[in-house]
């Protein structure tokens, strides 16, 4: 049996998230990759669900990116094939969840994870938690998303300057350059994600989805689908998609009048 990495535990309308490998500081295997995206279907098609809260495992850290032991030995194809592209997939599928996702951010967040911390909508981040992109000092570069997503996130020159600096940064400093939102003490994380939860689960859920979409749309992410999925949404719901469907069933031309 594999081993679960990734935990999903309900609370009413909230669903928490966990990375949940502590002993090497939820730091992403393949495997591990695969569960992410398990969860991330499964809450999709979860309408009891308003809001996500996404965490790690452990007090140490939130993740520090992927596991080198797992990729320092593929061949180059092979980390572009099964590696950097597998990584976006799954990444772009949390950062395009219907729900909104809360990251609580109770630790260190380098590199990938990193880049998984900014997949959510809003970043709650410990004040004990550092940020870096560290990729450079081993020969390799960001790779999901870190120089895209990130970009549009905090501007090219402060992406820059995490990528070409290798540097880690304070949970305040990642507060002042816009990566993350607010900062509480280290105890107070999962608590304060769960009461902003609670707080947007009481919204409208549709209105909270469809607004994250329309952000979404703006900052360049699923632009095209967007438009497509709220044309159709529009369209199903006129009295010529009823005529459309009610003549295809009596097999006769359809009479529209443009309502």
């Amino acid at each position: 049996m594999t081993d679960r990495f990734v935990s999903i535990v309900r609370d009413a309308a909230v669903a928490t998230v966990t990375v949940d490998r502590p002993s090497k500081l939820n730091a992403l295997t393949p495997c591990m990759l695969d569960q992410l995206e398990d969860a991330a279907r499964e809450l999709e098609a979860d309408n009891e669900t308003r809001v996500v809260i996404l965490t790690g495992g452990g007090t140490k850290a939130f993740c520090v990116g992927a596991d080198i032991n797992e990729w320092a030995a593929l061949k180059p194809l092979d980390m572009w094939r099964h590696w950097v592209r597998r990584g976006h997939q799954v990444f772009d599928q949390w950062a395009r969840l219907r729900q909104p996702v809360i990251a609580a951010i109770n630790g260190h967040a380098f590199g990938g994870g990193l880049e998984l911390a900014i997949t959510a909508d809003v970043r709650i981040a410990s004040e004990a938690a550092a940020f870096a992109l560290p990729e450079a000092s081993i020969g390799t570069c960001p790779g999901w998303s870190g120089t895209q997503r990130l970009v549009r996130m905090i501007g090219a020159s402060q992406a820059k300057y995490l990528a070409l600096s290798g540097e880690r940064v304070t949970a305040a400093d990642a507060q002042a350059c816009g990566l993350v939102h607010e900062v509480v003490p280290h105890a107070s994380v999962l608590e304060r994600a769960h009461r902003l939860a609670l707080a947007m689960a009481s919204r409208a859920p549709i209105s909270l989805q469809l607004t994250k979409q329309l952000i979404n749309a703006a900052s360049g992410e699923e632009t095209g689908s967007t438009l497509e999925a709220m044309a159709g949404a529009l369209a199903a719901s006129t009295e010529d998609a009823a005529e459309g469907i009610r003549s295809f069933q009596d097999k006769r031309a359809p009479i529209y009048v443009g309502r």
